[in-house]
């Protein structure tokens, strides 16, 4: 059942910017893309080649939402 609130948490999310920290103490951002019931893939938008990143649930240790706030 752990997967399943991980994957409902990525899913509400979807498309906004993320901090994911690894449990080996590496730090991932992107925007949420591709979810699956094993992983979640960041895509930078920012790059020429719209990089994207696969990080499964188990290598997941805490994430962080980052707010985009719009100026208008």
């Amino acid at each position: 059942m752990e997967r399943q609130h991980t994957e409902n948490l990525f899913r509400r999310y979807k498309g906004q910017l993320v901090n994911i920290k690894s449990v080996s103490g590496g730090v991932y951002k992107g925007h949420v893309g591709e979810i699956t019931n094993d992983y979640v893939s960041l895509t930078d938008r920012g790059a020429e080649d719209e990089t994207q990143t696969f990080i499964f649930f188990s290598a997941i240790e805490s994430i962080v939402v980052i707010e985009v706030r719009s100026d208008t």
